[in-house]
């Protein structure tokens, strides 16, 4: 399922905000991204994404800004020392004017200037307190997924309830009556005798019983009212229940293609092909869901 949620943060001197966005895909695929310093949170976070979703590819993501601090500065006296040395050793020139501390604290290397050092028990509050804005932001996506669940939810319903009807036609069709069957296998066998007189009418007969017995789409269609009952039963579920309607579309998309097959009657294959449409479109619509 899709769905997005954002949720941002602050614990002196750190801003921090988490953005989680999670696309449709058969299985789970946690993906987290942190920013130096708070890779420590990783595993945990992981963990608890993990615990809160089911099925899609999630991408967590965590960035950071450190507030804006006054630099240090520091001199570097062993380098200052080793100039002022150098320059006292230098000969008297009229040439040469003296060196002032100006000049000296110009060249590179002198005067360090440097941000604010983390404190490393500073981080790990901050570390900490992003950890537990992720559980805002993973219960405002739980939420967004459950909105858009409820709505998916009605739609499915719908496709299976279309499936039963169609399956209860084709049930009821007439060209599965005993009597259609007869008449069918009667004109086979008669068109075959007309072609070919010599034809043994025992082995016509046996041929026929096994045609029909082929023909049956009895079990296909227990199976689909089964499945029919399975779907209803996980649509009605309170738990995750995408990858389970997902095995059974591809369960119903089976049993169709076999009714199709065997099917030696226009109206029942017409039948058959709606079914499998439906199937189909149900089966597209799983992939939406947790």
């Amino acid at each position: 399922m899709t769905g997005f949620a954002r949720t941002s943060g602050h614990r002196p001197p750190w801003n921090w905000a988490w953005e989680i966005k999670a696309v449709n895909a058969k299985g789970l695929d946690v993906r987290v991204r942190l920013p130096p310093g708070f890779d420590r949170i990783e595993a945990e976070a992981r963990a608890r994404l993990t615990g809160g979703l089911a099925r899609g590819t999630v991408y967590a993501t965590l960035t950071a800004q450190r507030e804006a601090t006054t630099p240090q500065v520091r001199i570097n006296t062993d380098i200052l020392g080793s100039l002022v040395a150098a320059v006292a050793s230098l000969p008297a020139n009229a040439n040469l004017r003296a060196a002032s501390m100006d000049g000296l604290l110009a060249i590179r290397g002198v005067v360090e200037v440097s941000d604010a050092a983390d404190d490393e028990g500073v981080l790990a509050e901050a570390a900490a307190a992003a950890l537990k804005g992720l559980e805002g932001a993973l219960h405002d996506l739980v939420q967004a997924r459950r909105t858009e669940g409820a709505a998916l939810q009605s739609v499915l319903a719908a496709r299976v309830e279309r499936i039963a009807v169609l399956t209860q036609a084709a049930e009821d069709s007439q060209g599965r009556k005993v009597e259609a069957v007869k008449a069918r296998l009667a004109q086979s066998i008669a068109l075959l005798m007309d072609a070919s007189p010599t034809l043994d009418p025992a082995r016509l007969h046996q041929e026929a019983l096994l045609m029909a017995a082929k023909a049956d789409i009895r079990e296909e269609l227990d199976r689909l009212k089964t499945h029919v009952a399975a779907a209803r039963e996980l649509l009605a579920s309170a738990v995750p229940a995408g990858r389970k309607l997902d095995f059974l579309a591809q369960e119903f998309a089976r049993e169709a293609n076999t009714l199709c097959s065997k099917s030696n009657d226009a109206a029942l294959t017409s039948l058959g092909m709606e079914l499998r449409v439906e199937i189909e479109q149900f089966r597209e619509q799983v992939q939406n869901i947790e």
